[in-house]
């Protein structure tokens, strides 16, 4: 069972921070001399510069938009420490001190301080509308006859949710690997998995709903999404579905507090912003 959690807990933080490789991180002062003598109180975040619809260099992300959203609040600037989402980002960026928030991570993320859960999300079924496969559960048996995408993490199993579930139902020969690494010289590697339904080179993709709501509308073919019921008993501790909340350092406690009273007090924005940005949620329901 700890061997289980321990493999479960280096999956979350890979799926949620989606993966490109490693560039030059900037380091920040948490403050600043401005003109006038004073200093001026800075939020360091950190964020990957090619990682859609989460963030990116040209701040279009919706982290991005809710770095911004807390900083008005807290009446701090926004300093970026950028480094792409590979394994040894929160090593090299939180963990080192260059900076001192992540705005997305799952809620039991154990490498930081957690906020609040400011949506819940899941993976979900993407299949084209017009002649795709209607897939209702991982236990349908189309699965077993169509070409299916999953995500990918790594080479030491650190695969989705989805790739074990699959694989503990016998259902291999006719799965298809896309790792949310990706080639990063192309812009948003992970979005390779929904533009792989678009073309037809798969059938049915399993993806984490954020990405999947955000470039779905985009391809030239309607694709439709569909969430993947909660797991059955045959997929053990698997999960499919993760509240998110924003990590902050372990050394600023207060910082946290400050945050979590911005996410409760703005929560009509949040939830309007996550909407701009078609983003799956589960929350809602409760």
């Amino acid at each position: 069972m700890a061997r289980e959690l321990a493999t479960r807990n280096r999956w979350l933080a890979g799926i949620c921070l989606l993966a490109g490789i490693a560039c030059a991180a900037c380091t920040q002062r948490p403050y600043v001399a401005s003109e006038s003598g004073r200093t001026s109180r800075v939020l360091r975040v950190c964020a990957d510069p090619n990682n859609l619809p989460f963030s990116n260099k040209q701040l279009e992300g919706f982290e991005n938009k809710l770095a911004d959203l807390v900083g008005r609040d807290l009446h701090a600037s926004i300093a970026y420490t950028w480094w792409a989402q590979r394994r040894g980002f929160v090593r090299n960026t939180i963990g080192s001190g260059t900076c001192d928030v992540l705005m997305g991570v799952p809620t039991r993320f154990e490498r930081t301080l957690v906020t609040r859960p400011y949506y819940r999300s899941s993976y979900v079924f993407v299949t084209r509308r017009d002649d795709g496969p209607r897939v209702a559960s991982l236990d349908d048996p189309a699965l077993r006859r169509v070409r299916i995408g999953v995500q990918l993490i790594g080479d030491d199993g650190m695969n989705s949710p989805p790739a074990h579930a699959l694989a503990a139902r016998q259902i291999i020969g006719n799965v298809v690997g896309y790792s949310v690494y990706g080639d990063y010289l192309r812009p948003n590697p992970p979005a390779r998995i929904i533009d792989a339904v678009a073309q037809g080179d798969i059938d049915v993709a399993v993806a984490w709903g954020p990405l999947a709501g955000y470039f779905a509308p985009q391809e030239r073919i309607a694709l439709t999404l569909t969430p993947v019921p909660p797991p059955g008993t045959v997929d053990g501790a698997l999960t499919f579905a993760f509240d998110m909340s924003v990590g902050v350092a372990r050394r600023a406690s207060a910082l946290r507090d400050e945050i979590d009273a911005v996410l409760e007090h703005r929560r009509g924005d949040i939830d309007r912003l996550l909407d701009e940005y078609h983003v799956p949620r589960m929350d809602r329901e409760r």
